[in-house]
Order: C-alpha cells, then structure tokens, then sequence
C-alpha cells in the first residue's frame, strides 16, 4: 500500500466560526501550517483572505470575494518556512478572481466538480454561513484548461459522485490529466450532503475509478475519525484540520492547534502499518509537474 498523504486545512472561521482555538491573522495562520507540516501534513489546504457574500445573487449564486495579494502572503509565510504541496482551497470563489489565484503558481488548486450547496452552523444558537455556486461544466472546462497551462494539479471536490463523471468528462476531452487527485467530502452539511458513515466512504472507494487517488474530508464529528481510519486502511488518503473538524475525538474534545489533528492523524496510520508520505513523496503519488 503506498504512503499516505495528510492534507491539512487549518482555517475554521467559515464552518466553525466560535472555535475558540481559530488562528487570528495571516501570520498566526501561516504558523498552524507549519507546525503541522512539520507535524506530518504534506499538501497545506489554503484559504486566504476572504469574505462571503451577505445575500444571494440575482444570478442564483451566494460566494466567496477573495483578497488577492493575501492569498499570496500567506503562502509566502508558509515557504518561506517549510517546503509542502501548496494547495489553494474555497472552491467557491470567483471564477475571475481564481484565474488571478493561479498566476501565483500554487502547486494545486481546489475546484468543485460538482454543485456547490453548503450551511454551516454547528452552533444553532449562531446564524448559519450559507453557500450556493453552479459550477457548470462549460465552467469546468474553462478551469481544467487554465490548470493545465498554468501547470497546477487540480484537486476534483467531489461532494456526491456526480463530479466523477463530469471529471470523466473532462479526461475524454483531454483536458484534464490521469492521475487525477480527488477528495470525497462526507458530512459536510447542504444540498450537496453525503452521509458521514464508512459505508458512504465504501460506496465511493469501490466506484472510484482506477486513474484516480483519493482523499477523505469528513466533517461529522461523531465519526469523523471513524470514517478517516477506514480511508487510510482502504488505501485513501485523508484530510484533517479545524476547517473539517476541529475535534480530537467524537466527545467534544477540541484541539488547540492543527497540529495536533495531524499528529492523531500520523499516529493511527502508523499504528495499522501504513507510512505517512514526505511532500516530495506525495509529489510523485499525485503527479505533480515539476
């Protein structure tokens, strides 16, 4: 079985806004990521600055509004420390303001294959952030084109197996490159919901395609490591951090840093015989261009 690869996503400020432990600031950011790659985290999931749009769009669509050049200091502060797979995360930012994301050379980019419907609200008492992009696949292509001449590895977010088949589409088309990285997304709450059980994560791995890995997000707190073990006994890849769950167990118990996810995360995989990937590892599992 291959090593395995921790995706780590340290900023909670959108599905757990009240976490107590949230990171303030880029340099406070940049800090949990480096303690985690350190920790064992090969891929650093980023979200720069941002904000959401207060109410939905004549267009049927309720996003993210990015701040550029914070998106570029943030990965800045990472390198200029540690050397991961740079991965640039909120799939539902603007289309425009992505393509701006990609002339800063981010190993990865994030991109929902499929409908984007989320609401988190973990804390009923605390209004919910809602979500809703289309994602089209005439949208898909435009991104699956510019990935490949900007030479960044697309990440395929895969909230129901519908974004399968449309990245199947692409690879027809020939323009999105095999390996394909994708990341099964279970228990994160909205229309585009798949349940948060190993059964759910069985379905997925036996119908997954032979040309393309896989990583879980599960963001259940009650099974999240439930369904985490079972991607990394499967042969999946997983990914933690306080965006997915900032719990060190299904009892509430909070983490005070990112870098104790990926410590649980390195310790289980260790304690069933699997080796966690180094990120020039992981560059040669996912296919990363040089």
């Amino acid at each position: 079985m291959e090593k395995l690869i921790i995706t780590v996503t340290c900023d909670s400020t959108m599905s757990y806004p009240r976490n107590p432990y949230n990171p303030k600031g880029l340099e406070a950011l940049a800090e949990e990521y480096i303690r985690s790659v350190n920790a064992g985290a090969a891929i650093c999931h980023l979200h720069g600055p941002y904000t959401v749009d207060e109410k939905i769009r004549a267009d049927g669509t309720k996003l993210s509004d990015l701040d550029i050049p914070g998106w570029l200091r943030l990965k800045m502060l990472i390198t200029d420390k540690v050397k991961p797979i740079i991965q640039y995360g909120i799939a539902n930012g603007r289309f425009p303001q992505r393509v701006e994301l990609m002339k800063q050379h981010p190993d990865m980019m994030s991109i929902c294959f499929n409908a984007h419907d989320e609401c988190f609200q973990p804390d009923p008492q605390y209004p919910p952030v809602e979500l809703y992009g289309i994602h089209d696949r005439e949208e898909l292509e435009n991104y699956c084109r510019l990935t490949q001449q900007y030479l960044i590895k697309p990440e395929v977010e895969a909230f129901h197996y519908g974004a399968i088949w449309n990245a199947q589409r692409m690879i027809q088309k020939g323009i999105l490159d095999t390996p394909v990285w994708t990341t099964f997304f279970l228990g994160w709450p909205g229309g585009c919901w798949t349940p948060s059980t190993v059964k759910a994560l069985q379905y997925m791995h036996d119908h997954k395609p032979d040309h393309f890995n896989y990583s879980v997000s599960d963001m259940d707190p009650p099974t999240h490591w439930q369904v985490l073990a079972q991607s990394i006994l499967l042969g999946g890849h997983i990914r933690v951090g306080m965006e997915d769950s900032p719990y060190l167990d299904g009892k509430g118990t909070l983490a005070r840093s990112n870098a104790e996810l990926v410590e649980k995360a390195v310790r289980i995989a260790r304690e069933v015989g699997r080796e966690v990937a180094t990120p020039e590892e992981a560059r040669k599992i996912i296919g990363l261009k040089a």
